[in-house]
Order: structure tokens, then C-alpha cells, then sequence
């Protein structure tokens, strides 16, 4: 059981480091316990090291967004909830390409591997709910919708953000035309 004062510090913590570190991939551990108004040593009990922390800020991301499809779908049509989740991961991972240069290569590994089957499955949930109604193709596939996506957070995010565009073009294909 862990205490709620440990629990807080945990959320600022990782609140401090996404915001910080998807600013700038080198701030320091110092920093970012500054940020989140704790000691140094509540940062290292909670995170031993930066690429634990930064692993921690993903994971949290992702079930956050992954916790996010019930309610969605609960709110709108399956399309229209595809769009906003579809939405909401695109910049997600815009921040994580972001953190990138916090971490090496067999930690990139490890959140892909960590994150994959949490954002399929998410996936899968929307997409049958829309296969259910009828609105989405029942040849749709989730890997490939993750596929496709990949593109969107690759996308200029500049003053003319493709994404959205690209995204009408990925749902348009999934949709069911009678």
C-alpha cells in the first residue's frame, strides 16, 4: 500500500519530467525535481535513474490514452471516437519523439514493446465497436490502422498541420461505403 503523499509526489514527478523533458530533452534530474517540488532523493527513490523516469513518463501516457476509448466511445460514434483517440495519440507521441534523445536505443525498444499490445488493444476496441454499428469496414485491421498512423506523428506539425488531413484519409478508407 503506498501512502498518498508517495502517490502525489510520484504524479508530480512525472507531470514535472513530461513537461520538461518535452521541452528539452537535457534537463537534468535536479531540474526536474525542482520542477515537481521535491527533493532529490524522493526523485531517485521513485526513479533510480533518467531513462526510468522517462520510460515512466511513457507508460503513463499510454494509459492514459489507452484508459480514454470506454469514455469515448460511450460519448460518440466509433468513427468520431476513432478520430479524437486516432487524435490524442498523435500528440503523444510528438512528445515522445520529443523525448527521444533522453533515451537509448534498447529503452526506445522496451516502450514500444510496453506499449504496443496496450494500443492495439485499444484499437481493437474501437474498431469492432464501429464494425458492430457498421460504420467501419469489417476488413479492418488494428496493426494496420497503427501502421498508418505512424505517419501522422512523422508529419509537419508546423504552422500547416497535415496530420488532421491525413487522418480524414485514414478514417474515410475504414468507413463503410453502401
Amino acid at each position: 500500500m503506498v501512502r498518498s503523499d508517495a502517490r502525489e509526489n510520484r504524479a508530480r514527478i512525472l507531470a514535472a519530467a513530461r513537461e520538461a523533458l518535452t521541452a528539452d530533452g537535457g534537463t537534468s534530474m535536479n531540474q526536474i525535481a525542482q520542477r515537481a517540488g521535491v527533493g532529490a532523493g524522493t526523485l531517485y527513490r521513485n526513479f533510480p535513474t533518467r531513462e526510468a523516469l522517462v520510460l515512466a513518463v511513457y507508460q503513463d501516457e499510454i494509459t492514459r490514452i489507452t484508459g480514454t476509448v470506454s469514455d469515448l466511445l460511450a460519448q460518440e460514434p466509433p468513427l468520431e471516437a476513432l478520430r479524437r483517440w486516432a487524435t490524442d495519440l498523435v500528440e503523444a507521441m510528438r512528445r515522445k519523439h520529443g523525448l527521444g534523445d533522453a533515451l537509448s536505443p534498447g529503452a526506445h525498444q522496451a516502450i514500444s514493446e510496453q506499449s504496443y499490445g496496450p494500443v492495439v488493444a485499444a484499437i481493437t476496441e474501437l474498431l469492432d465497436a464501429g464494425k458492430k454499428d457498421g460504420s467501419i469496414r469489417k476488413d479492418a485491421d488494428p496493426g494496420d490502422f497503427l501502421q498508418l498512423t505512424g505517419a501522422l506523428w512523422r508529419a509537419a506539425s508546423g504552422p500547416e498541420d497535415r496530420a488532421p488531413r491525413m487522418l480524414a484519409l485514414i478514417l474515410d478508407g475504414l468507413r463503410t461505403h453502401q
